[in-house]
């Protein structure tokens, strides 16, 4: 049985291979609209007639279970913060929906180009820090970056994860 890593382990672990101020600074950009775009890719899944109970009822809101599921076991305070993170991110997504004109791409396409861009950028900031992505060590780190970017932002206002 493997030891229980603490979310202060966790952010430990994937600060390793994010030192380089640069790799830093693409990681604040790419992080979240990766997470946003993953939101919106989700969201853009047609949901069964069954389960089309509202416009907010999907697979993107639907997702959030098991998203607060893994912080909670980490940390009930940082899981606040990746909640309202999801809430603003379905936000952003309702309303490219209902403002995006005919001639504008939908909303999964915006998403998979926005998507490819970050992760070009995130493979390019770690070719500067000459060090792998922390996901290729175990698949967690996915979830971890943003929290990690979360404790950054939770340090500044003097809020303990």
């Amino acid at each position: 049985m493997g030891e229980t890593r603490t979310m202060q382990d966790w952010l430990d672990g994937y600060g390793e291979s994010h030192q380089n101020a640069l790799n830093k600074k693409i990681h604040w950009v790419a992080v979240p609209l990766i997470f946003l775009t993953i939101v919106g890719l989700l969201w853009s899944i047609p949901v069964p007639e069954a389960m089309a109970v509202n416009e907010w009822v999907n697979f993107a809101t639907i997702m959030l279970i098991p998203v607060v599921i893994f912080y909670a076991r980490l940390s009930m305070s940082l899981t606040i913060g990746m909640t309202l993170w999801c809430v603003f991110c379905f936000a952003m997504c309702h309303l490219y929906e209902s403002m995006v004109a005919t001639s504008a791409l939908p909303l999964w396409q915006t998403c998979i180009v926005v998507f490819v861009l970050a992760w070009i950028g995130q493979f390019y900031g770690h070719k500067v820090e000459g060090q792998k992505p922390s996901f290729f060590e175990d698949l967690q780190y996915l979830m971890i970056g943003p929290a990690w970017l979360m404790s950054f932002i939770y340090d500044k206002l003097g809020i303990k994860y």
